[in-house]
């Protein structure tokens, strides 16, 4: 660089500014053109000050290492615009930068408009008010730092701000320690005139040092000085013993040589007194709204600094703290209310202060930082309002779990908080830190709302505005799926069948028909060939409407049935209707199978209009109801044929009571609209009185049942109503208008005792229905071979005339074969494969058709044989399926538990170990008081303890195995490995809620075997062993026998006690049964007796030559067996042990049900069809041998009770148990 020239330092160009007094000026000679080869790109154009010549040739004489123009190149440089270089490229000192360019440190210089919290002499307001940024910037400068002496010298108690509009005139007084009065070493000056007169000088640049001050970045009161036509600094220090005066003038440019004085009294102040440059904000006075605004300022530090009196012009500020300074914001009333908004207040600790009250819709924040106002916020006032959103969204989901789902800026937009914060060295987005930006882990404080402050803010209200809200938002949303009322033609719904008169003058002639499916709809569009399509309209539901009334809001919205029907008839969200004339239907017909579930799908209907639109159902005639036959029994053919059809299954079981069973009636049962002929739809559609039936106007009573039953809070309602069931209960179809009450009493309560019955189990054998299907068909199979799980099921939905889906089947056999920890005790099925493991509870179960399955040796030895016979077995559809209920030889409820959900009833019983049980029995044969028993399952190594009379503790194995590690080798019942596995890597990853505070893990286990190796850091295993290893680790769960309910012996629904009493039912019952057993096998034996008796007596006199039966006719030789009283024996009757269900079941019941048992036809089969070589003296023997084992047996089994016949049954269970 040549030695004449001067570059700046301001400038982002780093240009030459001008030549000194040594150099002359130089004409520039055009460049010469140079050949392409010697073009170079300058790769420092910045530095060298050329600006967008950077692609250019270097011009001749230009060294572009050095970045200066040589001696020989010294030319004339043409000017631009009529400016010399010099004028173009200058240098300005930094006082001159900040005049020129003010914004950059204090804002704009210019008035903005804009609503602003102001002090209006008695409170807050906020109001449009007009202002200069930059002038606010510098007086908030002087009194941050008055208030920052505090942070120094907690003895200052006062804080005196004097405003003189007249004079332009205002000054900060502060009583703290004094500015030391000292020469600065090393530079020479004064301390207090280093501090408000050069700068870049601060005593805030050490970052390792943690303060809680407001300055930061060495500007501060300079600024105000730079922009004051007069700037005067007092300081009085008690250290030294002076005090300091010096004024500064035009803008900083000027001052006087400080006076120091003798400080006799000893005093601590600091005053600073300026006259703001008014000319430079383009203002000629202060005017009322700065002044108003500087007022507010005063109010701040009255209410921020902590014990500090404030003056304003020598009136002190009755503020007396935080709490009294956020009053000003709210000192007004709530013209609804006629109440002052609530405030709720907390100290947070000596660093944080906050408030909180309602807002009116939109957030609002005041906050301060080091006694700084932060208009925008920042991160301290985050930290605080996500905890208040947090708590808030919590409870707005706790009180209404169906509300539209709100998201934290909507909770938020309801809050207006207060922060009074001190934070260690704050960061800023700008010099004019209207904007917090320190890292909230950098606060060097924590701030954790107290549960007590929520409470608080819960109470305030804002529980109820953010609900009505999102009430407000929901109905919004769900106004989108609106139909659009009288409508001709919709589009876009593509399994609508349209009336072709909706939506027209004639659609309140119209019906829509909602089908159960697409099977239902072919029904019914089968029937418009009858009365028309003009009229009739038909949409199918796709399975069961959603229950609007616990749906959630995205539930809803998201529903596409619940769109498409609101859009087919037209409906309009909020609309009360006085008749449907606005609707593109007149009426609303629900067909539907006559089963349980079908009654399900009315009574949802129902409910969706009875939630959304109850006036619909006051309009007489709107909503009707198509009934089906669910059997219809025929006699007789042509003119002579009778048919009778019945709408439910107990009103058909009532009739074949009182008609011989249905004997001599062909009987047809209709599992589904789909089983219906297309000659049946017509025939329906053909007697509309019959089959269409409206439903009664709503009123009270039917209201609070439809509530009772959909509505999920309800459920000891529902208890209590489906207690009051009578068996035998049906709806009467053959009244002219259905009531709704009657509905719900009569109708839907049959789904909801069904729903109870698939979901809670017998008391008895402890199976659910599905379960006693799935037994029933391996007993009747003989399941002894292994068959894939998919073909079980099959065969099971085959023969016990199960009715949903396969898919539910195989998940309960593979459900019923599991046997890891924590599953079955004892299984009655064998998993041949993968039927699941405790690594994911079973979830990790192989394809239902790649896993076999037979029935496990226990099976037989738990569920005996001898009592098939007994059981009382169910017919559906006239096939005979599985019993009522199994009869095991202990209670197998205890043994495997059960939990299940149905409606008003749910039921959680646990694992109980089979050796307890069977001791319980024992001491109930030998009358002796029971002992109680714990729960137990089969592998567990944990322990369960009781905590409570309905509680037990389940507690895993920890132990520490070193200083930093520990072994986990049992997990609570039912906490699976896998489960557990992404909670290690939650605490080793760690999660926004919680840091990491373990190293590493080790997985040694196996698929039955739980075994993790945990590492820790020192201070982790310090404070997990202090607070309990299984509690730290999670290890500690808890098993209820509080909800013990199930079906009894005589089907209802009943809550146990506790277990001794499920023992001592199942003891009575089973007990009764061993006596009923005992007389069967007698009987059985006797007869067997009888019947090798007469077959010998047979053999003998044809040997004997007493009777002759060759050569005879069958009539003669009957009436002959007749006459010598030979015992007849009907075929059914021979064949009576092989009973429903039983193995080696055979055909011997098939045969002519006419023949009476009595008539020597059938009963003396047993005896004629014996084959010709059993005619002889050995046969004879062989048949007295058996003779005498049945008697044998028969004098055994007499000289036996019935408590040795349990007693070998639980001996024998527990050899093959063991």
């Amino acid at each position: 660089m040549s030695s004449g020239t001067e570059y700046s330092e301001a400038g982002d160009d780093y240009a030459p500014l001008k030549t000194t007094a040594a150099s002359k000026k130089i004409a520039v000679a055009k460049p010469k053109k140079a050949p392409a080869k010697s073009k170079k790109i300058l790769a420092n154009v910045s530095a060298a000050g050329l600006g967008d010549a950077a692609a250019a040739a270097e011009p001749d004489g230009f060294d572009s290492f050095s970045g200066s123009l040589s001696a020989s190149s010294k030319k004339q440089i043409p000017v631009k615009g009529g400016k010399s270089i010099e004028e173009i490229y200058q240098k300005k000192t930094q006082l001159e930068h900040i005049l020129i360019r003010p914004d950059t440190y204090i804002g704009s210089t210019e008035f903005i408009n804009t609503p602003l919290w102001v002090f209006d002499g008695e409170r807050m307001v906020h109001r449009p008010i007009s202002f200069v940024p930059g002038l606010y910037k510098i007086f908030d400068e002087i009194i941050v730092n008055a208030a920052d002496n505090k942070v120094r010298d907690p003895t200052m108690d006062t804080i005196k701000i004097s405003i003189d509009r007249e004079k332009n005139t205002i000054s900060v007084y502060n009583n703290g320690r004094g500015i030391p009065i000292e020469i600065h070493a090393k530079e020479q000056i004064y301390v207090p005139e280093l501090i408000f007169g050069h700068l870049l000088t601060s005593s805030n640049y050490d970052d390792d040092e943690k303060k809680v001050t407001g300055g930061r970045n060495g500007y501060g009161a300079k600024l105000c000085n730079i922009f004051s036509t007069y700037f005067m600094v007092e300081t009085a220090d008690s250290r030294s013993g002076r005090k300091f005066k010096q004024v500064f003038s035009n803008n900083m440019s000027s001052k006087t040589t400080p006076t120091i004085t003798q400080n006799n009294k000893g005093e601590d102040f600091t005053q600073i007194t300026f006259k703001p440059d008014l000319e430079k904000f383009k203002m000629t006075v202060i005017d009322d709204d700065f002044e108003a605004l500087l007022k507010k300022r005063a109010y701040d530090l009255a209410g921020c600094v902590r014990g500090i009196k404030v003056f304003l012009n020598n009136t002190r500020i009755k503020i007396k703290d935080f709490k009294d300074y956020v009053d000003l914001y709210l000192d007004n009333v709530n013209p609804e209310t006629g109440l002052k908004p609530p405030i709720v207040y907390e100290k947070l600790n000596d660093r944080w202060e906050i408030a909180y009250t309602p807002s009116d819709g939109q957030f609002n924040q005041v906050s301060f930082a080091n006694s700084i106002c932060t208009s925008k916020g920042g991160t301290h006032v985050n930290t605080i309002a996500d905890q208040i959103v947090t708590g808030l969204m919590d409870q707005v989901k706790k009180k209404d779990k169906k509300a539209v789902p709100l998201k934290p800026h909507q909770a938020k937009s309801h809050i207006w908080i207060f922060v009074n914060c001190q934070v260690e060295n704050p960061t800023f987005d700008s010099q004019t830190k209207e904007t917090l930006t320190l890292r909230t882990s950098a606060f060097g404080s924590k701030t954790p709302i107290s549960e007590e402050f929520m409470k608080k803010v819960f109470r305030s209200g804002i529980i109820d505005t953010i609900m009505k809200f999102a009430k407000f938002k929901q109905d919004q949303l769900l106004k989108k799926t609106d139909g659009s009322g009288k409508k001709s033609r919709i589009n876009g719904i593509t399994k609508l069948d349209d009336a072709n008169n909706a939506g027209t003058k004639n659609g309140g002639k119209c019906t829509l028909i909602l089908t159960e499916g697409d099977s239902a709809k072919s029904l019914a569009v089968s029937g418009l060939s009858v009365v028309g399509r003009d009229n009739f309209g038909v949409f199918p539901l796709r399975g069961k409407l959603l229950n609007v009334r616990e749906a959630t809001h995205a539930q809803i919205t998201g529903n596409a049935e619940i769109s498409a029907i609101k859009q087919i008839l037209g409906l309009q969200h909020g609309k009360v209707y006085e008749d449907a004339s606005t609707l593109r239907y007149g009426h609303l017909m629900i067909m539907t199978d006559q089963d349980h579930d079908g009654s399900h799908i009315k009574g949802l209907i129902i409910n969706f209009l009875d939630h959304f639109w109850p006036s619909l159902l006051y309009i007489p005639g709107f909503l009707l109801e198509f009934i089906t036959p669910i059997v219809r029994a025929t006699k007789g053919k042509g003119h002579n044929k009778q048919e009778i059809s019945f709408f439910t299954i107990p009103e058909f079981e009532q009739w074949k009571e009182v008609n011989s069973g249905g004997r001599g009636w062909t009987t047809k049962y209709f599992k589904g609209l789909g089983t219906s002929t297309t000659a049946d739809a017509k025939e329906y559609f053909s007697d509309m009185n019959k089959h269409l039936k409206p439903f009664c106007r709503l009123d009270d009573e039917s209201r609070e049942l439809i509530d009772m039953a959909f509505n999920k809070k309800k459920a000891d309602s529902r208890k209590e109503w489906l207690g009051r069931f009578q068996p035998g209960t049906y709806m009467d179809h053959s009244v002219t208008e259905i009531s709704l009450p009657d509905f719900i009493n009569r109708e839907l309560i049959l789904f909801s005792m069904a729903d109870n019955a698939r979901s809670i189990p017998s008391s008895v054998d402890g199976f659910k229905p599905g379960q006693r299907k799935i037994l029933f068909a391996c007993f009747k199979r003989n399941l002894k071979s292994e068959i894939k799980v998919a073909q079980l099921a099959g065969y099971v939905a085959e023969h016990s005339a199960y009715h949903h889906g396969e898919q539910s089947l195989n998940a309960t056999i593979v459900n019923m074969a599991q046997n890891f920890i924590g599953s079955n005790n004892l299984g009655v099925l064998e998993p041949l494969g993968q039927f699941g493991t405790r690594l994911q509870g079973g979830k990790d179960a192989a394809s239902p058709r790649y896993i076999f399955t037979n029935l496990t040796p226990l099976a037989r030895t738990v569920f005996h044989p001898s009592d098939d016979p007994l059981l009382t077995y169910l017919v559906d559809d006239g096939q005979n399926i599985e019993p009522e209920w199994y009869l095991p030889v202990l209670p197998m409820l205890l043994v495997n538990g059960a939990d299940g959900i149905g409606t008003g009833w749910s039921s959680s019983i646990p694992n109980y170990n089979p050796r307890d049980i069977v001791e319980c029995l024992h001491r109930l044969m030998r009358h002796e008081e029971l002992f109680e028993i714990h729960p137990w399952y089969r592998g567990f190594s944990g322990k369960i303890e009781r905590e409570t009379p309905e509680r037990y503790k389940v507690t895993g194995c920890i132990r520490k195995i070193d200083s930093n590690t520990v072994e986990i080798t049992e997990l609570p019942i039912r906490t699976w490995t896998q489960s557990y596995k992404e909670q290690l890597e939650a605490w080793l990853t760690g999660t926004e809620k919680q840091t990491a505070w373990i190293k590493d893990y080790k997985e040694y286990h196996t698929d039955s075997k739980v075994h993790f190796i945990v590492t820790l850091t020192d201070q982790a295993m310090s404070l997990a062993e202090s607070e309990g290893l299984e509690k730290r680790f999670k290890l500690i769960s808890s098993v209820s026998v509080s909800n013990i309910v199930c079906f009894d012996l005589e089907g209802r629904i009943r809550k146990y006690d506790g277990v001794q009493d499920i023992i001592k039912d199942f003891y009575e019952l089973r007990l009764s049964y061993y006596q009923k057993r005992k007389n069967h096998m007698l009987q059985t034996l006797t007869f067997e007796y009888e019947r090798l008796e007469s077959k010998v007596r047979f053999v003998t006199e044809i040997i004997t030559g007493k009777l002759v039966v060759q050569n005879r006719k069958r009539i003669d030789l009957l009436k002959e067996l007749v006459t010598r009283k030979y015992k007849l024996i009907p075929k059914k009757k021979a064949g009576s042990e092989a009973t429903n269900g039983s193995e080696g079941s055979d055909d011997a019941n098939d045969g002519d049900e006419s023949v009476q048992d009595d008539d020597p036809r059938q009963g003396y089969d047993y005896l004629l069809s014996m084959p010709i070589w059993n005619l002889t003296w050995e046969k004879v023997q062989q048949l007295q041998k058996e003779m005498q084992d049945r008697e044998d047996e028969i004098k055994a089994l007499i000289g036996k009770t019935i408590h040795d016949l349990w007693r070998f049954d639980l001996d024998a269970f527990l050899a093959q148990w063991d």
